[in-house]
């Protein structure tokens, strides 16, 4: 994997990765000071997806149809199950060692879904809005909130094109240790540095005090580990990114509508899950059966 990742790309694709990196990292700061910054942002995220089209395809081994289609079920069921535990455990942590992040976040959460779901309508004639209007209007605010979690996934192509320049760093400057099979280790360390660098992306579009924002930092930087080792595990960007898009869309579900929204997913995904696996292992042991039958019986004509 890390030969493949590490090897050499066309000027205009390392062109379209360092935007994708770093011009991430700028137009996020930007965002406390300009909304054409944000406009910008989601219009950089929709450009990822063309560089991941270019970049999946150095993870993901090619696979018959088939088993392509049963192993990226699987990956995707067992992938969320995988972050939605990882992220309980992660919030449980956070809420109790990081007191100052912890109310500050809880605070954000009910007054901007208290301000997306009041209603202001504006009508200067101060009469009711109609049935019509009330779900013209939530639709609106809410599915905003939707496309910009959609857009979220995408920032697997920023982690991957993280990676990527990491590894092709390391095996520039430590060449010998590269050569010497030490690759997983360069792994990790790339997959360290961009949840670090995920969990302060979290922190560049606010201000707030250092004791919140170091708790968003690693409270951020824990889920997007989880993220990588994801990415790493099932070698396919885009069940990366539909566990993340998925994941931050229920999430904002249960902000608005249902509190348990992502508990609720996630139970449906676990039924999924079991109902692939099993199927998948009675696959095996028929396939092993009828390969059983076929060795005794060439067993047989040789006798």
């Amino acid at each position: 994997m890390t030969t493949n990742l590490t090897e050499p790309v066309s000027k205009k694709l390392f062109a379209a990765i360092l935007i994708v990196t770093f011009g991430a990292e700028i137009l996020l700061y930007l965002n406390r000071y300009s909304y054409l910054a944000s406009t910008l942002y989601d219009a950089l995220m929709v450009s990822s997806f063309f560089v991941g089209l270019k970049l999946h395809r150095r993870l993901q081994p090619q696979l018959d149809e088939p088993m392509r289609k049963r192993k990226l079920m699987l990956q995707f069921t067992g992938g969320f199950l995988i972050f939605f535990l990882g992220s309980y455990a992660i919030n449980i942590y956070s809420s109790y060692t990081f007191d100052d992040f912890s109310i500050s976040y809880e605070q954000y959460v009910e007054d901007y879904t208290f301000t997306q779901t009041s209603g202001d309508y504006a009508v200067e004639d101060e009469t009711e809005p109609t049935p019509l209007w009330s779900f013209v209007d939530q639709v609106d605010t809410i599915g905003a909130d939707l496309y910009t979690d959609s857009l979220a996934g995408l920032e697997e192509v920023w982690r991957l094109s993280y990676m990527m320049l990491i590894l092709m760093l390391c095996k520039k400057i430590f060449s010998r240790q590269w050569a010497a099979g030490s690759r997983d280790f360069f792994v990790m360390l790339a997959l360290f540095w961009t949840s670090i660098f995920f969990g302060v992306d979290h922190t560049l579009d606010t201000v707030e005090p250092w004791p919140v924002k170091i708790g968003a930092i690693v409270t951020f930087a824990d889920m997007g580990f989880l993220f990588g080792i994801i990415l790493l595990w099932t070698r396919s960007l885009w069940v990366t990114v539909m566990i993340h898009s998925v994941y931050d869309i229920t999430a904002t579900l249960s902000w608005y509508y249902f509190q348990y929204a992502v508990e609720l997913v996630a139970l449906c995904v676990l039924v999924v899950h079991i109902i692939l696996f099993s199927l998948e292992k009675s696959r095996q042991r028929r396939l092993k059966w009828q390969q059983g039958i076929l060795d005794d019986a060439a067993i047989t004509n040789e006798q």
